[in-house]
């Protein structure tokens, strides 16, 4: 019966121009979500103009994902009274969450206002709750929820580790502007954020090349397209877009609370004016104390986390000023981005480890995005992609996107395209401009040569390969080019595997169509046979087709080369003696004479 009632009530002031929300005198609205859907294209409770909870005691209550939605009204919401809805954030006290605050401070002052950290509580029944409470030390606890400061930042405008600026509970955060703050516990911490509901345009500082933690500021989900392709975030004077178009969200590998242990990265979303997401895994990279990039140590990952067009309550996330950003820039969060969207659905996430109008683009027209079996965007059929891994030393993975579209260019394709958040010593990218991307589109052509740009710090084994693999013909190849050794490699049918010494190669792999060897016929696994004959403590290679062999190469885990021979020929079999090795897992290349290689794991036990 609450849900029917709510229901008509919101319908109700959605078609009164000048309708608004007052609670008074200790009363109060229960909204419990679990009677809606997002498919129902209603919010359970929808404003055109302003709230006022007046007094102290006046509350509105929002549970099981029920979000409030404002229409545009430009009164601004007052009140002392609270407005209380819950997130939960993330499992462990080692890690952060990036935060965005849906509320701030209450007062009978029309608009927003800054948020403060304390106005978070603990949930102690349905709609009764505790002020939580502080400490300097490490860890907090869950019950009584009692939260350390130590781990409080803001960021704003800079690309400095060193930038970050320190908090306590008692800090002005001002509104849509993003906050750090680490778990608690071994479960995921249920928050429950009081205080006045924000609502209308809000702006947070923007500058060229510099990122600033923002968020979504409302309590309700925003809509990720209608953000990037607001035209006061696009369209600024002759140079463009203010921001990149992307949004970078933080996710960490719990470990401890030393910086030098901090194992983290960035994942990198963005999405098409047309509704086409982009989206790459956080690369977890290593941190000294300074907070600067280090090699990881093993066993590493790679972000399983996966950003979603619809972005909760709650949600902090990176965004970057373009070169061309001009000083005194803003970025703006507005109403008319904001859409009733559940995190239950699947087309909402928070990252944790465990309407329109004329001033915004129209998305009448622009179906919900579909996901395949990983969970990725599956593209329209006038859009092909792939995405290219890297795995260093067998530690990480570097992913990286490729859109081509015929609207794409050979410059910056806003809304398809992305640049690296992460700078790391070892790491791989796109490169357009000089500049080191994730993201990239181009039209697509035969003839296309994508440069992909390598950094080792140290001489380390590198692989390359593909998946995701969307709309190309089944018989159109994808090669990675090693230009140097003048290697070919489908990495549709194999991958390519090679140890590289340190250093920048910016200008020896490439992505390509085409090769100088198609009318080679393809080798592939079956043509040989690598083992090791434990008796006579002897790798053997076969060769049953005779094919010619220019070398073959043996690494050890670390990337060291232990076994090479060059001008190998074409003998139906190779015997290496095994006697110096250590027993492990070695990985075997043959590098045949038309440029192909076969790459093949062998265990070694003398």
């Amino acid at each position: 019966m609450r849900n029917h009632v709510l229901l008509f009530f919101a319908i109700l002031l959605s078609f009164c121009a000048s309708a608004q929300l007052t609670v008074r005198q200790s009363s109060y609205i229960f909204v419990d979500g679990a009677g809606f859907t997002d498919a129902a294209g209603v919010a359970p409770l929808f404003v055109t103009d302003e709230v006022n909870i007046v007094e102290p005691g006046s509350r509105i209550y929002l549970r099981n994902e029920a979000q409030i939605i404002q229409g545009t009204g430009t009164t601004g919401n007052s009140g002392e009274g609270e407005l209380s809805i819950y997130q939960t954030g993330t499992a462990n006290n080692f890690a952060y969450n990036y935060w965005c605050s849906p509320i701030g401070n209450n007062s009978n002052t029309n608009g927003n206002e800054n948020a403060r950290v304390e106005l978070i509580d603990e949930s102690t029944g349905l709609t009764s709750s505790s002020d939580a409470t502080f400490t300097t030390a490490y860890d907090g606890t869950s019950s009584p929820l009692v939260i350390s400061n130590r781990w409080l930042y803001s960021f704003v405008v800079s690309d400095e580790y060193s930038e970050w600026i320190l908090l306590d509970e008692t800090s002005p955060i001002a509104p849509g502007l993003g906050f750090t703050m680490k778990g608690i516990g071994a479960g995921g911490q249920l928050y429950d954020f009081r205080g006045k509901p924000n609502n209308g345009t809000i702006t947070n500082s923007i500058a060229a090349d510099q990122f600033t933690l923002i968020g979504n500021p409302y309590p309700s989900a925003i809509d990720a397209l209608l953000l990037i392709h607001d035209t006061d975030n696009t369209n600024v004077d002759d140079d463009g877009a203010t921001t990149t178009g992307a949004l970078y969200y933080w996710e960490q590998q719990p470990t401890d609370h030393v910086t030098a242990n901090y194992i983290g990265g960035y994942a990198t979303y963005t999405i098409s004016a047309g509704g086409v997401e982009s989206f790459t895994p956080a690369t977890f990279f290593a941190y000294d104390a300074f907070g600067n990039e280090v090699p990881l140590p093993p066993p590493g990952a790679v972000g399983s986390k996966v950003a979603r067009r619809y972005i909760p309550v709650g949600q902090g996330f990176m965004v970057e000023g373009r070169p061309t950003t001009a000083p005194g820039s803003f970025v703006y969060v507005k109403n008319e981005h904001r859409v009733f969207q559940k995190e239950s659905s699947g087309n909402s996430y928070f990252f944790r480890n465990d309407g329109s109008n004329e001033d915004t683009v129209s998305t009448a027209e622009i179906p919900a995005p579909t996901y395949n079996e990983h969970g990725l965007n599956i593209v329209p059929e006038d859009f092909k992609r792939f995405r290219l891994n890297i795995v260093f030393n067998q530690e990480f993975t570097r992913q990286l996107l490729q859109n081509f579209h015929h609207t794409a260019t050979d410059g910056f394709d806003y809304g398809l395209e992305a640049p690296a958040s992460d700078y790391s010593p070892t790491d791989a990218s796109w490169t357009q401009d000089d500049e080191a991307y994730v993201i990239q589109a181009h039209h697509f052509d035969i003839e296309k040569r994508i440069p992909v740009v390598i950094k080792a710090e140290n001489q380390q084994p590198i692989e390359f390969s593909i998946f995701d693999v969307q709309n190309f013909d089944v018989s159109q190849p994808i090669f990675i080019h090693d230009i140097d050794e003048n290697i070919y490699v489908d990495l549709r049918t194999q991958n390519y595997s090679i140890n590289l010494p340190s250093g920048i190669y910016d200008s020896r792999f490439e992505i390509t169509f085409q090769s100088e060897t198609l009318s080679t016929t393809e080798i592939t696994d079956e043509d040989f046979d690598v083992f090791q004959n434990t008796k006579d403590s002897v790798l053997t290679i076969l060769n049953p087709n005779g094919l010619d062999i220019q070398s073959v190469s043996v690494f050890d885990i670390s990337g060291k080369s232990v076994i090479s021979a060059t001008h190998v020929g074409n003998q139906s079999n190779y015997h290496y003696s095994t006697k110096s090795l250590s027993d492990g897992v070695y990985v075997a290349s043959i590098h045949t004479e038309n440029n192909q290689v076969i790459s093949k794991k062998v265990i070694i036990k003398n």
